[in-house]
């Protein structure tokens, strides 16, 4: 592993990883580099959203342990390394009010448990570069929310020594990222590509309830449309939670390899400069042992910071 970049990708459930950065994650494991996919929760309480299998009884009997078969699959498919941070799913809460989140799940657990687990994967991994969720989850799932609070927190303290010193050597990730995926941009592109075809465009209605947010800061736009077959492949293998004859696989692959050939990112916290206009996470790093010796100097100092206060 030594003579690798590498890469943490960390997610809230399984299927995030192949609805987020997956591409990203096969072109790199292509291109000779370490990815390792960190769960923080098995989606213990997430629903069954195919509706080709609402009524499986296998899947009804026991769905963390299909969850996690599918995750095996994903992996395979994807070609990265795969590990569980071993919390319990927070479920989704819906209602007015909202009701409360159930005792033990992984939103609710202390930030220093929750964050000396993921500061022991750092150090045992070495990642150079981190992606997460941004201050805002992406969208309001209290684990996604948790995701991003702990990833942030573990990437500044997985370089202090001082810092949970029973979870191995310090190890500093060099540039931590937020996966940046559906800006309007990219679905209107999508809507009027498919409207000029002549095809209906599943993304009207979504144009017309979008609520208008300040835009992202994109900083990283990854090119990797070779890989949007594995991609797919791999969100296919989530059976229990896409739709095959839903939204998401609506836009030919051509049309959107044409329209839209990148993964979007936004550089969060570097400790190596951030390039206009970059189209790779591990820009500013020359190599492995670059950036392995830049991770264990000591004394850093944060030459990039894009963080944002939540606005939800």
């Amino acid at each position: 592993m030594a003579d690798r970049l590498r890469l943490m990708a960390v997610h809230a459930h399984p299927d995030d990883e192949s609805s987020k950065g997956a591409a990203t994650m096969a072109k790199y494991v292509a291109e000779g580099a370490d990815v390792l996919v960190v769960s923080c929760t098995g989606g213990e309480r997430g629903d069954v959203l195919n509706p080709n299998l609402k009524d499986d009884v296998h899947i009804l009997r026991d769905l963390p342990r299909v969850r996690r078969e599918e995750m095996k699959r994903a992996q395979e498919i994807l070609g990265v390394q795969h590990t569980w941070l071993g919390f319990v799913d927070s479920g989704l809460p819906e209602g007015d009010p909202l009701p409360p989140l159930p005792e033990g799940c992984f939103a609710l657990e202390p930030l220093d448990v929750t964050t000396e687990a993921l500061v022991r994967e750092i150090r045992r991994y070495r990642p150079h570069v981190m992606t997460t969720y941004d201050e805002n989850g992406g969208y309001p799932h209290p684990d996604h929310v948790m995701t991003h609070t702990v990833s942030m927190a573990a990437f500044l303290a997985a370089g202090d020594e001082s810092a949970y010193p029973h979870a191995g050597a310090p190890w500093q990730p060099l540039k931590l990222y937020y996966n940046q995926g559906f800006s309007k941009e990219k679905i209107v592109a999508f809507h009027e590509a498919l409207i000029a075809l002549g095809e209906e465009s599943p993304y009207a209605d979504w144009l017309e309830r979008w609520e208008d947010r300040p835009p992202r800061d994109i900083t990283t736009r990854v090119h990797c449309a070779d890989y949007f077959d594995v991609r797919d492949q791999a969100l296919l293998a989530h059976a229990t939670q896409i739709d095959p004859d839903g939204t998401w696989f609506q836009v030919p692959r051509e049309l959107q390899a044409s329209v839209w050939p990148t993964e979007e990112y936004e550089a969060a916290l570097s400790y190596v400069p951030i390039e206009p206009d970059e189209d790779d996470l591990f820009a500013g790093i020359r190599d492995a042992a670059a950036g392995d010796e830049l991770a264990t100097r000591g004394g850093l100092e944060v030459v990039h910071d894009q963080r944002k206060a939540s606005i939800l």
